[in-house]
This record gives structure tokens, sequence and C-alpha cells, in this order.
């Protein structure tokens, strides 16, 4: 229908100075009459007459037409064309993201169902060597699998095998945090090794021979030993998987190396943690993998014993380089420099000694490094901090009770890159501090004026 519009008769339509037109004579309306053509659904009809005392004369009409409704079959602005590629786009993404993702977790179902579980049935005893505190997270999590399990704790000090077994807790590294009670500490090696399916050994480096040689005796053949040790032994640069076998007088003693980026702290509290399981015997590790893997754990396996044991010990030397740097204040950009040239030092050795390169790319070369270098709960990187802002190292070292494996490893890393004739320079400027040889300003003096060189 159309719309009728009238203006009242005050209205002005033309304004003049002159009295003589303040009320004009002409008037807008709309009259209900019939109007000769129809209007169009949708028109305003304006009228314009001119009225009298006598008589109302029309001057004209006027139909206002709507604005027309756009086209079907309008082209779109080139605005819209962007809007609806963009829109099109976005979907297509998400539902490639979408089918990506369905695909990941369907493909993980089908692996977890294959999963075998006997290992973790059959397993009835574990013993793990030191009352540390790795030790006694990985201690808590392995009883945590499976309740029926017994855990034995081999420990030295009494007063934390008194603190295990009547207040279920450690209380000289985590006296906040309840132990599952199918953890049972000792001091007696029979006792602890008697009827162990697997052997957990987290004593440090520097004492894991004379520890083993006191408990020999007691240790089966065929037990397998999980090393969660990382280090170099300094006067005879042995690995781990060099010392158990041969002080334990077994050349075929099982062996199995545990790496990755992993804080105590933060295994106690049962947070997502990822970590590598080295061993030449795939079978074994596979088992290893079975025992360990949880929800909050992820354990992948590896053959390259020796990539994982040499990344694992040479970034403990790392990062007290980068706690130097941040103890110095040399600011992110020689932090970053720094790990950087120290990842490719790892490389160079490691490849030289036979590692795979992709494992020090991997959980226990890069995954490592970046968690102790970078994060303040690492105790070697808290040692390099502390030299960088001044302090001695037997200050350092008086204050601390934890081992700092790094301290001990950095005088053998250096003996076995001369031995390997490999360059290491950041490294060896770590030993020449640590010897005291070099203080951390003249360091970085040295090691900034090294020649210019292509990257390797």
């Amino acid at each position: 229908m159309a719309s009728l519009f009238e203006l009242s008769s005050s209205t002005s339509l033309f304004s003049n100075n002159s009295s003589s037109y303040s009320q004009s004579p002409f008037q807008v309306k709309l009259l209900h009459h019939n109007l000769s053509p129809a209007p169009k659904f949708g028109q305003t009809i304006l009228l314009l007459q001119y009225s009298t005392s006598k008589h109302t004369s029309t001057v004209c009409t006027a139909a206002i037409d709507p604005p027309p409704p756009p086209e079907q079959n309008q082209s779109p602005s080139p605005d819209a064309d962007v809007s609806l590629e963009v829109a099109s786009t976005t979907r297509d993404r998400q539902k490639i993201v979408r089918v990506a993702w369905e695909k990941l977790v369907r493909w993980s179902r089908s692996l977890r169902s294959k999963a075998k579980t006997d290992v973790l049935e059959r397993t009835n005893k574990v013993v793990v060597l030191g009352g540390g505190s790795f030790g006694t997270a990985m201690a808590s999590h392995v009883a945590g699998r499976k309740v029926q399990m017994e855990v034995n704790m081999l420990v030295r000090d009494p007063q934390i095998c008194q603190s295990i077994n009547q207040n279920h807790c450690n209380g000289k590294y985590f006296p906040d945090h309840k132990l599952p009670e199918n953890i049972i500490a000792t001091t007696d090696a029979k006792t602890a090794f008697t009827g162990a399916d697997f052997c957990l050994h987290a004593v440090p480096v520097q004492f894991s021979s004379s520890f083993l040689e006191g408990v020999a005796e007691y240790v089966e053949p065929g037990l397998p030993f999980i090393s969660l040790s990382k280090g170099l032994e300094l006067n005879t640069l042995r690995m781990m998987s060099q010392i158990i076998p041969q002080t334990l007088r077994n050349s075929r003693q099982p062996f199995v190396a545990l790496s990755g980026p992993s804080f105590a702290l933060e295994l106690m509290n049962k947070l997502p943690t990822a970590m590598v399981v080295a061993s030449k015997d795939k079978k074994l590790a596979n088992s290893v993998q079975q025992l360990l893997a949880s929800r909050n754990l992820r354990i992948s396996t590896t053959s390259d014993v020796t990539g994982v044991e040499i990344a694992g010990a040479l970034k403990n030397v790392l990062a007290i380089a980068a706690g130097i740097v941040e103890g110095l204040n040399l600011g992110n950009n020689s932090m970053a420099a720094l790990v950087a040239q120290g990842c490719s030092e790892i490389r160079w050795l490691s490849t030289k000694m036979g590692a795979k390169s992709t494992t020090i790319s991997g959980l226990s070369g890069t995954g490592d490094i970046m968690l102790t270098c970078f994060v303040s709960l690492s105790r070697n990187r808290t040692v390099g901090v502390r030299l960088g802002s001044g302090e001695t190292l037997d200050d350092i070292l008086c204050s601390m009770n934890q081992v700092a494996e790094g301290v001990a490893t950095a005088g053998a890393v250096i003996a076995l890159a001369q031995k390997y004739n490999v360059k290491m320079p950041v490294l060896t400027a770590v030993a020449r501090i640590i010897d005291n040889e070099l203080t951390p300003q003249k360091a970085v003096f040295e090691l900034m004026n090294l020649p210019q060189v292509e990257e390797v």
C-alpha cells in the first residue's frame, strides 16, 4: 500500500523576511480520494495544494518509490567476494584440522587396544637404589602403578629409612608428599634385592661404583637395571652402561637408560611428563616401557644408548654455562646463542661416539637441555647462576643438599672430547671456571673473541 503524508498548514515551504509570506498558502496533503494512476505498493504520495478561503486546487502530485530490492542475480561486491572466500577457507581449514585430529585419536585407540600389560601384571617387586629426590619420585610413580607391587628403596641414611617407613614420606626431600604405602625402605641390601623383578638405579654417577661393589653379591645375573643417573665417571670417563656391568662383573647384565626432561618435584605432583628408555635389547626396552608408562608419564623407546647417556651427561655442564650467563645478566641474546652453541657441541661429540643425531634433537637431548638450562629448579643451572654472581664453588657446594652432576662431569667431558678430537669451546670454558682457572667474565671475553667461522 502507499504511504499517505500531510504537513500542517503552519509549515512554511518558503521563508522570507516579508510578513506577507509568514503563512504559506501552500499545503502538502494526502487526500483519501482516487488517484490516477493508482499508487504502487510501497509508494509515498505527496500532494501540493493551493488553498484559499473559497477553494482548494491541487498544484502537483509526486510519488516517491522505495529503493529497489537487490536482484537475485546481482553480482556481489568485491568485499563480499573476499568475505565469502575467507569464510570458505576457514571452514576448509577447520575441516582439515578436525579430520587430522580424528585420525590421530583413532590411531591412538587402535594401538592402546593392542598394548600389552603382561609385564606390569607379572611384576611383583621393584628395588630402587638411592633415597634422593629422583629415586624417591620414581619409586612413588612405580608403586602407584600397581597396589599389590612391593617397592623396596635401598638407602644408606637411617633417618630417611625411618621417615619413609613410619611417616610414608621422604622427610629430607619431599616432606609434604605422601608416599604410597607399598613403598618400604631398608638399609639391608639382601632384603631389598631378594625376589626383585626390576632395579631402578638412582645413585649419583660418581658414587655408583663403590655402591654397586657393596651390593654385587645380592644381584641376580638376569635382573634388569634401569639407570636414572646422568653423568660420566670422572677418572675413567665411563657411562652408566659401562659402570654397572663392569662393577657387577657381568657383561650381560640387562641394562636400560632412562632419561628426558623430568624434575622430581613435578613427577611427585603427577604432572604430564615424557621420557625415553634406551636399550640395545628392544624387548627389554618395551618391557620397561610397559612398566613405567602411565596417564602422567609417556615413555618412548630407542636403541641409541650412547646418544641418550652422552646427552644426559653433557646437558648438565651446559646448564652451568646457562646459569653463568644468567648470573652475569648478559641478556636473552647471549643465553640463546650459548645454548645453541652448546647443543652443537653435544651433537659433535655424541655423533663422533656413534650416537644418532636424531637422539640429540629428541627428549633426552634438546628436551632435557631446555629444561635444565632455562628452569630455576635445575641444580646445575643454580650452580652457574651463583658462580656468575660471584660466589665461590666451594661455598656453593657446601650449601647444597643435592648433587649437581655437571660439576664433576665437566672435566670428564673435556677429556672425552680430546679423546675424540672434538672442539667444545663453551663446555671447555665451564670446566676451566670450575677448576678456578678462569673467571666467568674472562670466559665470556675469550668466547666472544673466537674466530668467526662457518656454522656447522
